[in-house]
């Protein structure tokens, strides 16, 4: 078998491979019995015509069906003689046979880039600290009680806890109903922070049947456009918030906790995990890009569709009959993720060699802990869930990508910056 591998680029490289009739003649030998042995001859017992009758009447159309598997396993072959590993499905770009003489065919195939590491210990990072204050914590408890509350029929909406059920109609810039363009029980809650200034505005002390109009401008893409709409208020509702107290947090907690102030301080500690995590979280996500930015190489198409195949599956496992949405266009939401996939598959194959060049790996007593906390959750024994944890290829990954980023994180200068705002 003569082989010669030509290098197009970093990741994509293209077999061609000839075979001699002498070395296919045992591939088409098989190939001829395994049809003997089903062919059904006049004159012949099924799978006892002579073989050479067998090659005489089908013989070039046996052997033309074989190329195929052929070209597959002297490819395969090829690949393990070099210590080649692709990635990814390869393709056939070329084909060339000459019955009684040779086969040749050539095969494009991509392989991961070989990445020479740059720098990656010492990135210089910020870590964002929050401290919760007390207003923050009486947010939460105030969203608790908006959850937890109740309605009574009002005659007009006095404050922002009122809820106004109301028919919006759509006007052109003249006054005049557009047609199609009306939408019935809408409800505006008045303490909603996403309602509309200029809606809150004139839904303010509105009445029942009353209408009102209003303009406002809202952003879409690139462009904003006025909107015109009438407003008649159909049913408006008092917001009755529960008070903060002993009930309140038995019902929230279904008696797990009975304190206000204990609950209060459980509250608190939650909303300090929160930004703990999303500061940690941060941190992780700006050393990586860091290190990223510091790697110039291409990556293989094969490992960035991988990636983009998992977006749409994410996306489909949302809906509950796995469906995608309707009217899904596929190749823009390809193309409009494609750039942070390429940069996802970069991190992974730079991962990789900090792996190997600091010997990081996961361990059986790394698996044993998955297993432990899982069984803790689940409620089944830790021996039950120990071979399907321990052949995870899913959770094999994210304990390697995990301690890599604690180790990047111990090898980075990082700097406490407190923020106010963390929401900017």
């Amino acid at each position: 078998m003569q082989v010669t591998i030509t290098t197009h680029s970093d990741v994509q490289h293209e077999a061609e491979i000839q075979l001699t009739h002498e070395e296919l003649q045992p591939s088409f030998d098989k190939a001829y019995a395994k049809y003997r042995a089903k062919a059904e001859l006049r004159g012949f017992r099924k799978g006892k015509a002579p073989l050479e009758m067998i090659k005489k009447l089908y013989g070039e159309a046996i052997e033309h069906e074989s190329l195929d598997d052929i070209a597959n396993d002297a490819y395969r072959a090829a690949m393990e003689e070099r210590s080649i590993h692709p990635v990814g499905t390869p393709s056939m770009t070329d084909i060339d046979f000459k019955r009684g003489e040779h086969f040749r065919f050539k095969i494009k195939y991509e392989i991961k880039p070989v990445v020479d590491l740059k720098a990656y210990k010492g990135i210089a990072v910020e870590r964002p600290v929050h401290r919760v204050t007390d207003t923050e914590v009486e947010d939460e408890l105030l969203q608790l009680r908006k959850v937890h509350s109740t309605t009574t029929p009002a005659e007009l909406a006095a404050d922002d806890e009122h809820i106004v059920t109301a028919d919006v109609q759509e006007l052109d810039d003249a006054g005049t109903p557009l047609i199609g363009k009306k939408s019935a029980g809408v409800r505006f809650y008045l303490a909603d922070s996403s309602l509309t200034p200029e809606i809150k505005g004139v839904l303010r002390n509105i009445k029942a049947l009353e209408e009102v109009k209003t303009k406002y401008t809202t952003q879409h893409d690139d462009h904003a456009h006025d909107v015109h709409i009438a407003i008649t208020a159909k049913k408006i509702e008092k917001v009755e918030l529960p008070p903060y107290d002993e009930a309140l947090v038995r019902k929230v907690t279904r008696d797990k906790v009975s304190s206000p102030d204990e609950f209060r301080t459980s509250i608190r500690t939650d909303l300090e995990r929160y930004w703990t995590d999303r500061a940690e979280a941060k941190v992780a996500d700006d050393i990586a890009s860091e290190i990223v930015r510091r790697h110039e190489f291409s990556v293989p198409d094969a490992l960035v569709d991988g990636i983009l195949d998992s977006y749409v599956e994410e996306l489909r496992n949302r809906s509950r009959d796995r469906q995608l949405p309707a009217g899904f266009d596929d190749k823009k939401f390809r193309e409009e993720r494609r750039v942070y996939a390429v940069w996802q598959a970069k991190w992974m194959l730079i991962k990789e060699r900090i792996a190997d060049a600091e010997h990081i790996e996961v361990t059986e007593a790394d698996l044993n802990k998955v297993a432990e906390d899982e069984a803790a959750r689940s409620g089944l024994t830790k021996e039950k869930l120990l071979p399907h944890v321990k052949t995870s290829e899913a959770i094999r990954d994210r304990l390697l990508t995990s301690k890599i980023a604690a180790f990047l994180k111990d090898h980075a200068r990082i700097t406490d910056k407190i923020v106010t705002d963390p929401q900017n």
